[in-house]
């Protein structure tokens, strides 16, 4: 029987970042039942989620850069057996401390499977396939993101709140597994000591940070249509939750769809045309999010979206192959560790600054801002065009 061990490789690597996105969107489902079962307020079990997040947000440069000292494929399999070890203990737990507890343990995995899947791209297949490679892990995020609620809403009803998280177990393992067996063999590590700070330094004065810097703001506008939607839908159009709900999935469905297609685009054309396309897309998504009348109802919300997170794909996909092509070999954990952080201070920002924007001011004017900081961020892409960083090694 003939296997085909990149296809197999290619395959742990996506489950590298689905379960991460899958473990922070289905255990949202679950919180109203871990209030129920612990007998405790919102306040206390929203950690459930909060630990999660703040795991992988403080741990995954640090990751990354380990994977570039010690060996990334080693590193990712025990990422994921923690991740899955984690699941067990949070399907266990006796006590909500414990759960808490036992999802930033679970965060930490999810850290080190996030910097490492996608530093590996670049060992895993050729330079001219990377971008197909990064819109294929960028739909697997979607698919976790967008999948999370009904799978965990499914789960909870059936079999109860500890299912959702020893779901992940099996195929945390098997993925372990799979990562241990196909994925390249660790080379050895020239350099120990000051390469990831020499990187982080360089990566801070060089166009890298103009990468850095554009993934933030991208994510910070993608958050703001996360956390303004539901409210805009009920308040301004009057829609009922189901109603909202179907809305809102829209998002996610598209950037699932249009992942490995935006990935071929950047093959194809090169990932600095499509950083530049992808915001420009951003652009006028935003600005027609902004200029909608209420009176054109669900449509001046539905397919303003649909534009943005088309587009959103594919500056994904186009930001994280410039930024990966451009690093040195021995420090794409690190880097790859720097693009995950800055995509995640970039939705906390969305989540609180555009969020409260939005409470004072309205959906014009917050996407009004955003379309000036996308705008911005597009100049900056043409600035940085043809000086895209370090060295490629």
């Amino acid at each position: 029987m003939n296997t085909n061990p990149q296809r197999f490789a290619i395959a742990a690597l996506c489950v590298g970042v689905l379960l991460p996105s899958l473990g922070m969107s289905i255990a949202n489902v679950a919180l109203p039942a871990l209030s129920a079962a612990f007998e405790a307020p919102f306040t206390r079990i929203q950690w459930v989620v909060v630990a999660y997040l703040l795991a992988n947000t403080v741990l995954v440069v640090g990751a990354g850069r380990l994977g570039d000292v010690l060996g990334r494929r080693r590193l990712l399999v025990a990422g994921m057996l923690v991740f899955a070890a984690a699941g067990l203990l949070c399907g266990a737990a006796p006590t909500l401390g414990t759960l808490v507890l036992a999802r930033a343990l679970q965060g930490g995995g999810a850290a080190i499977m996030l910097a490492l899947s996608m530093a590996m791209v670049g060992e895993t297949v050729p330079k001219e396939r990377m971008g197909g490679a990064m819109g294929l892990l960028g739909t697997m995020s979607a698919v976790g993101t967008a999948a999370g609620p009904a799978v965990g809403g499914a789960l909870v009803s059936w079999l109860g709140w500890r299912a959702v998280f020893l779901a992940a177990v099996p195929v945390a393992s098997l993925a372990a597994f799979i990562a241990w067996r196909y994925l390249p063999r660790d080379a050895a590590r020239a350099r120990a000591g000051g390469g990831g700070l020499a990187s982080m330094r360089a990566a801070l004065t060089t166009s890298l940070g103009i990468g850095l810097a554009m993934s933030a703001v991208v994510s910070a506008v993608m958050m703001a249509t996360l956390v303004v939607g539901p409210f805009h839908l009920t308040r301004e159009l009057g829609l009922g939750l189901p109603v909202v709900g179907v809305v809102m999935s829209i998002g996610p469905i598209v950037a699932a769809l249009a992942g490995l297609p935006a990935g071929r685009l950047v093959d194809r054309f090169g990932p600095t045309a499509m950083v530049k396309a992808g915001l420009a897309g951003l652009v006028a998504g935003s600005a027609a999010l902004c200029a909608a009348p209420v009176s054109w109802g669900v449509a001046g919300y539905a397919v303003p979206l649909a534009v943005l997170t088309a587009h959103y794909a594919l500056f994904q996909a186009a930001n994280n192959t410039a930024v990966m092509k451009a690093i040195a070999t021995a420090e794409r954990g690190v880097v790859s560790g720097m693009l995950n952080l800055s995509r995640n201070l970039g939705l906390m920002a969305g989540a609180s600054a555009m969020g409260s924007l939005f409470a004072a001011t309205g959906i014009a004017t917050t996407f009004g801002v955003a379309s000036v900081l996308l705008a911005i961020t597009l100049a900056l892409a043409f600035r940085s065009a043809g000086n895209r960083g370090l060295t490629p090694v």
